[in-house]
């Protein structure tokens, strides 16, 4: 089976501490509510200490044309995205020798945080000696649910063509979305919660020459699930100064119903139940998210110890969110033959599940 072989993550340059983020956001909003108090609860209840984002934090309460904002999502993605490769192809634990761009034949590109023609991916194979029949896989639109996706087919890729070394890179820059003249609770809510983050992870076939040097965990099979008219539930409205978030506050509910039923019929499907997951690979789209998954799945609060301690320390940095989960579990080094379920949820409204097996 394919097997993911190294993963990388990228903290932009701007640390915020949660405390700065109510400052900033009761300067910006208190004239608007008033019980702006009230309201600013939502970022103490998060379980969020810190996050990273590209812009001073000054910027954010400065206005902001669409064109600047997409310009600096560009410049930086690009940026950070060479980095992001460069460390997991030549810094990574995992693997025995580094890798050279040359050796990589897909690259999947997620993003839905900002918008580029030619795509962001195009413009890194500028930066780094890629060969030029590198096949180009842009996939725009599936916020939190990105990264996972993005495995996903590149597992798919991978089992078509089972030579292929594949990039999976995901960036999001949500902080330059921030509206601050959106006085929403949604926006109020998403400014608690979102970040910025780019990860890379490098998944490759059963006759890839590259090698490894500890357990890494192959792919045994991934699923996809959409909910039928639930575009409400997550996602952007468009309008001229650039995306607002839509961000339902039904959303641990629908997971509690949700989620459950999906999770048990794929393991169901390899004759697993969730007594055989060692490893849950959760993206945690916020503190009642995360105790959601537990709900809903029958897990022990320990199983989200990683995806906890990703949120408290980075937020909720949407697609790349569940591969720094990833990273922190492949660090650990499981052990051989324990299973993994990798799961995140975004916009559509979607879930994307792989089981992974350490060997």
């Amino acid at each position: 089976m394919p097997k993911i072989l190294s993963v990388s993550t990228f903290l932009p340059p701007h640390e915020v501490k949660q405390a700065e983020a109510v400052e900033l956001t009761r300067s910006l909003f208190s004239r608007k509510f008033k019980d702006i108090e009230r309201l600013l609860k939502v970022f103490q209840n998060g379980d969020i200490e810190k996050r990273d984002v590209c812009m001073p934090l000054e910027w954010y309460g400065q206005a902001h044309g669409f064109e600047e904002r997409n310009d600096l999502y560009i410049r930086h993605a690009i940026d950070f995205g060479v980095q992001a490769v460069q460390a997991c192809l030549q810094q990574s634990t995992t693997l025995t020798n580094t890798v050279d761009p040359s050796e990589i034949d897909a690259i999947f590109f997620i993003s839905s945080s900002g918008i580029a023609t030619p795509s962001i991916e195009a413009r890194i194979m500028n930066r780094l000696p890629f060969r030029d029949d590198v096949k180009r896989i842009p996939i725009w639109g599936l916020g939190c649910a990105g990264g996972a996706a993005g495995v996903s087919r590149a597992f798919e890729y991978c089992k078509a063509f089972p030579k292929a070394n594949v990039l999976v890179l995901s960036i999001e820059l949500c902080s330059l979305t921030f509206q601050k003249d959106d006085y929403s609770k949604s926006n109020l809510v998403g400014v608690s919660l979102f970040s910025d983050g780019v990860a890379c992870a490098l998944i490759a076939g059963d006759q890839s020459e590259i090698a490894v040097n500890i357990p890494v965990p192959s792919i045994i099979g991934t699923t996809s699930k959409w909910m039928p008219n639930s575009e409400d539930v997550m996602g952007w409205d468009i309008k001229n100064n650039g995306l607002y978030v839509i961000f339902s506050k039904s959303i641990p509910a629908i997971i509690t119903d949700w989620l459950g039923p999906f999770v048990h019929e794929f393991l169901d499907s390899y004759h697993l139940d969730k007594d055989d997951i060692t490893h849950f690979v959760a993206h945690p789209g916020g503190k009642k998210v995360l105790t959601a998954y537990e709900d809903s799945l029958g897990f022990d609060s320990s199983m989200t110890d990683i995806s906890r301690d990703v949120l408290r320390n980075h937020g909720n940095m949407s697609s790349p969110t569940v591969l720094y989960v990833l990273k922190r579990f492949m660090e650990s080094e499981p052990t051989a033959g324990e299973y993994g379920l990798m799961a995140a949820l975004g916009p559509g409204f979607c879930g994307e599940l792989l089981l992974l097996k350490w060997d």
